[in-house]
Order: C-alpha cells, then structure tokens, then sequence
C-alpha cells in the first residue's frame, strides 16, 4: 500500500476525527469558569459581589414595590411619610408626572407636548433604518420639527398660542439635544476638515474656535449667552433665551465633535487619500464620498459617547432657568406636601435619561457591526 493510501485512510479514521473540547471548557459553564472562578481569590471576591448584590436587590424590591405607597388622596401624603424609608412613596410621580415631563405648560393642552414627544421618538427611530439614509429623509426631519413647531407653540388651526416661557420637562430636553446635536454635527465636520486645510487663515479660525469653546466649560457658555450676549444687541431687539441656550449648546458640542471627527481623519491611512487623488475626484467629491465615511465609521464609538454626553449636559440650562426634564422634577417636590420624596422622583428622571442613553449605545454598537463587518472577513 503506498504512503499516500496510508496517509488518507489515517486521515479518515475515527481516531483522527476532531475531538470537542470538554464541556466545562465551552458555553456558560465555561465562560464561569474560566472568568468568575478561575482561582481562589477570584472565586472569593465572586461570592462576595453576588451576595451584595442579591442582598441589595432584594432590599430595593422591598423598599421599591413590596412596601411602597402608589396613590394617596391629593397632597395627603401622611401614609408616605408613616412608612419612614421602609417603602417608596410613588404617589409623588403618580401626583406630579404631568409637570415632571411637561413643566408648566398649560394642563389642558398636555397632548400636545405629549404628541412632540412621540413624533421626537418617532424621528429618531425613522432615521436609525438604514433603508431610510436618503435625500427625502431630510424632508421628513424639516416637515416633523414644523409640525413640532406648530404643537408648541400653537396660533394656529385652532390651537391656542403658548410662550416658550411656559415650556418645560422632557419636550425642552428633547428640543435642546435634538436641534443642538443635529446642527453641531455638520459644523463639527467642517471644523475639523478646517483644522487640516492647508489655507492658514481658515486653519488658524477653526483652531482658535475650538480651543476657545474647549477651554471654558458649558456653565460659562450658557451665562454668557443668557446675560452677556442681550448687552450688544441693538435697543429694542431681544432673542429667545431658550434659543440663546441652544445656539450655546450647539457651539459647544460643535467644538468637541470636530475634534472626534479630527482624530477619524487622521486614522485613515494616507493611501486612501492618494487613491482619491489618482482617481481625479475633487475636493468636495474626495472627501464626501472616499474621505469621510470611512473616517465617521471610524469614530462611531467616540461620536455616540460625546452625543450621550451632551444629552445628559441640557440640564445645566437650569442655571439660566429653563424647565428641562431634570429642573421639573426639581421643582415638583418644593411644594412642601412632596419635600423629603427626592429619590422617588429622581429615579424616575434617572429611568428617563437611562432609556433614551442606552438606546443610543446600543444602536451605535450594532451600527459599528454592521459598517465594520468587512473587516472581520
């Protein structure tokens, strides 16, 4: 028999079949094993975080649903204060949640801040499908912040007219995070495409902009355009305060942006800008369609960190007095049947802020997946 027939029939036999590695080494139990049990010390330290954190949920069931109060008759709030932090005293969401997310907007009117948040979530969600990344969606966005528009302030088809003064809770959070994310992005692209043009005029502007912003924190920002910027306006002329604080917002997240963008820019290795070039693509036509997609997919992961970011940082506007989410809830339990139920309110708000959060990260990892999954071939 020849060496080839040999080494075929070993090849084939069951002996030289692989062999599946042992079932403590694979799946759950492996993963255990191998992470949370793999020496004494570790296997310790597990124990001692699992019986905390059993222990600690436990007590927060307790505390949140077992002996909690949900409802009590209006501002009679004996029963809450009776349980002495043994239980939660929901009846203050369940009292309050109307100016908690709508602040002091007229009661009567409340759906329609409540229509502006759902065509908010609406947007977002539209505009997360990728089946939807075209021309026309930009029509989408400008025709659903005109209907927005239209429901906040109202004047028209029948609605009665509401001031911005009157607008509070999670529209104004949405309104400042959307509309300030939305137009610091394309000026954060042209700064950081500034800060790397070869014209020093134009590169020394972009630099100066953003080193400014970048040295001064948001706090600073918000005073300046809520007190300093009405002193050099003409006499008689006034701008919004809420659009002062959002033109705030939008330069400062522009000035943080750009420089994530700038460091995407950087990464991409420099034959893909001597491969735009060879092909005879212009300026315009190189970096919008070689230059900056790659770069952006680069960065999706900083990108999403400074947008949750800057979700979060709208509520400083409370130092300029705008009713944001966080403010509203702030302010409903000063009226001194609610004082003392602060934590019930802020998990609320905290559950809030957590589910618009996490929905962006868990988004943003998926999109890095699927824009990333040639490079894993």
């Amino acid at each position: 028999m020849s060496d080839l027939t040999l080494t075929t029939a070993a090849a084939t036999s069951p002996e030289a079949a692989p062999r599946t590695p042992p079932a403590s080494q694979i799946g759950l139990r492996g993963w255990l094993r191998a992470n949370l049990f793999s020496s004494w010390i570790n296997t310790a330290v597990t124990l001692v975080l699992a019986y905390l954190i059993i222990r600690w949920t436990i007590g927060f069931i307790e505390w949140g649903v077992i002996n909690a109060i949900w409802s009590v008759p209006e501002n009679q709030t004996q029963a809450c204060r009776d349980l002495r932090g043994v239980g939660a005293c929901w009846a203050v969401i369940t009292e309050k949640h109307r100016f908690i997310l709508f602040g002091t907007y007229p009661y009567e009117e409340h759906w329609r801040p409540a229509l502006v948040c759902l065509l908010f979530v609406g947007l977002y969600v539209v505009s997360a499908m990728r089946r939807f990344w075209r021309w026309e969606l930009a029509l989408v966005w400008v025709a659903t912040l005109a209907v927005i528009g239209v429901l906040m302030w109202g004047g028209v088809l029948g609605l009665s007219y509401v001031p911005q003064e009157r607008w509070g809770g999670l529209p104004i959070t949405l309104i400042l995070a959307t509309f300030g994310l939305a137009f610091a992005f394309p000026l954060a692209i042209l700064v950081a495409l500034g800060r790397r043009s070869k014209l020093p005029a134009i590169k020394a502007l972009c630099v100066l902009y953003v080193e400014l912003i970048r040295g001064v924190p948001l706090i600073s920002l918000l005073f300046m355009a809520s007190v300093m910027f009405p002193l050099f306006l003409p006499e008689g002329m006034n701008i919004d305060k809420l659009l002062r604080a959002q033109i705030a917002i939008i330069l400062f997240a522009g000035a943080y942006l750009a420089e994530v963008v700038r460091g995407g820019l950087q990464a991409l290795p420099k034959g893909q800008y001597e491969a735009a070039d060879a092909l005879g693509l212009g300026y315009w036509q190189k970096t919008g369609f070689i230059i900056l997609p790659q770069a952006l997919r680069l960065v999706i992961p900083p990108l999403v960190n400074t947008f949750i970011g800057f979700f979060k940082d709208t509520s400083l506007v409370l130092i300029i007095g705008i009713f944001d989410l966080l403010t509203a809830g702030k302010t409903a339990i000063i009226e001194p049947a609610w004082q003392g139920f602060g934590i019930e309110v802020y998990l609320t708000v905290g559950a809030i802020y957590f589910v618009f959060c996490f929905a962006m990260s868990k988004y943003s990892q998926d999109l890095e997946a699927e824009l990333n999954r040639h490079r894993r071939r």
